[in-house]
């Protein structure tokens, strides 16, 4: 069955859905023939361009419009290998069939790429960021959401400007008393992943002592989120407790979030939003399930989200990812309201914050 650009988006959804599960990759092939479309008789190449298709699939595989009357798309699913060798395999073969089926001048004018699902974290690091040719469905939702995201960005910009402007007094109090307290600087710079995979330095109050040890909070990032434990015994999210690390005055930056407000200079630079799935650690990602970089696309990161003001840090890295993914599905600018008029109860309770 050759589907139409809706429903093989559907299905390419589907197949993400199934490889998270499975832990098979499949390959994603695109076929541009937009050119031959434009100069060509349209339902001779596209029912000789299906021929071939049809001639090299498996009953497993998916193919169909990708995107309406200019690129097929075609799914070569679970996949037993994405090494080169056995991916240049596929393609010569679609590419021996479309050569029998298509003049060769019209082979020649045929564009393809492929890519493959999931994308490694070196191919995430060449690029800077996730692959949005196997996301369309996302892309798709940004269009619909545009104006609104727009607004959210013109919120985010202006309210982090005046906070900042507001805030400056606080600022400049932390600040001393994190001078008088331990020696080094005032901000912690921390290179955290935002949007689509690409990197930005995070700023906080800094509420730990310098040159500290990366290596103990790694080794214990690795033990939550592969065993769903947490130091202390009782549940948290990637803060140590008792950690004789932290400053005088660190315990009561964290426990109130106030080591959080440097943010907004990330927020007004672009990098985040107010409201926003949690950005996180870049060596955090390489041990993250398929599933989990779902939290990466179509939204900032954010100072403030669902599960800062519902578990905070006493929440397991699953529920914080799912409720992270729930955010990014139902957003809508009342629900940032919502998330923000509930973030101040979630701070200064300070359940679960550490």
């Amino acid at each position: 069955m050759f589907y139409s650009a809706s429903h093989f988006q559907h299905m390419l959804r589907v197949e993400r859905k199934r490889t998270e599960r499975s832990q098979k990759p499949f390959l994603l092939l695109l076929l541009d023939i937009s050119s031959l479309m434009a100069e060509e008789p349209q339902n001779k190449i596209l029912e000789k361009t299906k021929s071939a298709l049809d001639a090299t699939l498996r009953e497993v595989d998916i193919h169909g419009w990708y995107e309406h009357d200019k690129v097929v798309g075609v799914i070569f699913t679970e996949l037993s290998t994405t090494d080169m060798p056995g991916i240049e395999g596929i393609i010569a073969k679609v590419n021996e069939r479309l050569c029998r089926q298509l003049r060769p001048e019209w082979v020649s004018k045929i564009r393809t790429t492929y890519h493959v699902y999931p994308e490694s974290d070196e191919t995430i690091s060449i690029n800077g960021s996730f692959n949005s040719s196997l996301y369309p469905d996302l892309s798709n939702r940004l269009r619909d959401r545009q104006i609104s995201l727009t607004i959210k960005n013109m919120i985010d910009t202006a309210s982090s400007a005046l906070a900042l402007i507001l805030l400056s007094p606080l600022f400049l109090a932390i600040a001393a008393a994190i001078k008088a307290t331990s020696k080094g600087p005032v901000f912690f710079r921390q290179q955290r992943v935002g949007l689509n995979g690409k990197t930005f330095q995070l700023l906080k109050f800094r509420s730990m002592q310098t040159n500290c040890d990366a290596g103990t909070h790694k080794e214990y990032i690795t033990k939550f989120i592969c065993e769903q434990k947490n130091a202390a015994v009782e549940p948290g999210v990637f803060k140590l407790t008792n950690d004789t690390r932290i400053t005088p005055i660190g315990n009561f930056l964290r426990k109130t979030s106030i080591d959080e407000l440097p943010q907004l200079i990330n927020v007004l630079f672009g990098d985040m939003s107010l409201v926003g799935p949690r950005p996180p650690i870049a060596y955090e990602c390489e041990i993250y399930d398929i599933w989990h970089r779902g939290r990466l696309l179509s939204c900032k990161p954010g100072i403030t989200g669902l599960w800062q003001v519902t578990g905070r840090s006493r929440t397991t890295f699953d529920e914080m990812v799912r409720l992270d993914l729930k955010y990014i599905t139902e957003w809508n600018l009342w629900l940032d309201l919502k998330i923000i008029l509930m973030t101040p109860k979630a701070v200064f309770g300070g359940k679960g914050a550490f």
